[in-house]
């Protein structure tokens, strides 16, 4: 089966992360978690702090060449930290580089705009960065889940039952 990067920072919005991990385990791909630093990260779950997760990999260690995909977990604060660490700049464009499916939902596609992948690309994103999105040249709609070449984005977490269903249809 294939071998999936999730990349997230404290801050993660809860189901974001958690959903697409526990649906892509039990279809049997490999899933590892990179943050900043490996260790535990708390998740965001609506307006309080949520459940821990094991980072199992520091983003600095990690490479596009080691997974079939990579998958950006929104909330707001966790894509606010991870639009100014440069390693993970650099990992999101390395995927692009290698052509290979990254995935992003609800603020998370702010990292797409951060690594010059917005422009010119068809995608939607949670309503607040929408004028962001848009500034950084991408054509953005309101729809569930839009895949373009290999950007898939959705929404928001009502959205995740299609986000995760596009990420199966690009490992296949």
């Amino acid at each position: 089966m294939a071998k999936v990067l999730i990349m997230a920072s404290d801050g993660f919005e809860q189901s974001e992360l958690f959903v697409p991990l526990e649906k892509l385990k039990d279809a049997g791909h490999q899933v590892d978690i990179a943050a900043p630093e490996a260790g535990e990260i708390k998740a965001w779950d609506k307006d309080d702090w949520g459940k821990s997760v094991t980072a199992n990999k520091a983003i600095g260690d990690v490479g596009a060449g080691d997974y079939d995909i990579l998958v950006l977990p929104g909330g707001v604060i966790n894509p606010d930290n991870l639009r100014t660490d440069q390693s993970a700049i650099g990992l999101i464009r390395s995927f692009a580089d290698a052509e290979k499916p990254i995935a992003a939902i609800c603020h998370a596609p702010w990292l797409l705009a951060e690594a010059g992948l917005a422009k010119g690309k068809r995608l939607t994103s949670y309503e607040s960065i929408r004028t962001d999105m848009k500034n950084a040249g991408a054509d953005v709609v309101d729809e569930e889940v839009v895949v373009d070449g290999g950007i898939i984005t959705s929404r928001k977490p009502d959205d995740l039952d299609a986000f995760v269903s596009a990420i199966e249809d690009a490992l296949r």
